[in-house]
């Protein structure tokens, strides 16, 4: 079970398509993407509680329609960021506990956290403008 699972992880880290033209990339930040997939709870600990940038974590579900609209929206808009914020990914039916612990009762549910704490949340679709104003307010700009 542990082996499909990682694969599963590997098999969705993976590329698919033909790569983005030049200047259409997520942008980096010290080597590391601005968007990711949280592994398991001790990566979310590390990567996002532990996180000195303000992160975005995005609750969702590979069966949810609403997720799909607006995990795209969501990653082009931390990306417009330039970096000042990361976007963690985290599959409800891969991490329940963390579902649990966080309170997500729909998705997609949207966390900001700073300094390990949860400071803002919203559940369902937003517009960018909506969208950006949340990322604002998180980032303090």
């Amino acid at each position: 079970m542990a082996q499909r699972l990682a694969l599963r992880r590997l098999l969705s880290l993976t590329p698919r398509g033909p790569p983005a033209p030049p200047g259409r990339t997520f942008g980096t930040s010290g080597g590391r993407r601005s968007t990711f997939n949280v592994q398991d709870g001790s990566d979310f600990q590390d990567r996002v509680v532990n996180s000195p940038k303000p992160v975005v974590v995005d609750f969702h579900a590979q069966w949810c329609g609403p997720c799909k609209i607006l995990g795209p929206r969501l990653e082009k808009m931390v990306a417009k960021q330039e970096g000042k914020v990361l976007m963690a990914k985290v599959d409800i039916d891969d991490h329940t506990d963390l579902a649990i612990e966080y309170e997500v009762s729909a998705v997609p549910t949207v966390l900001a956290m700073k300094n390990g704490d949860v400071v803002d949340k919203f559940v369902g679709i937003k517009d960018e403008d909506q969208l950006e104003a949340f990322l604002k307010k998180l980032i303090g700009a």
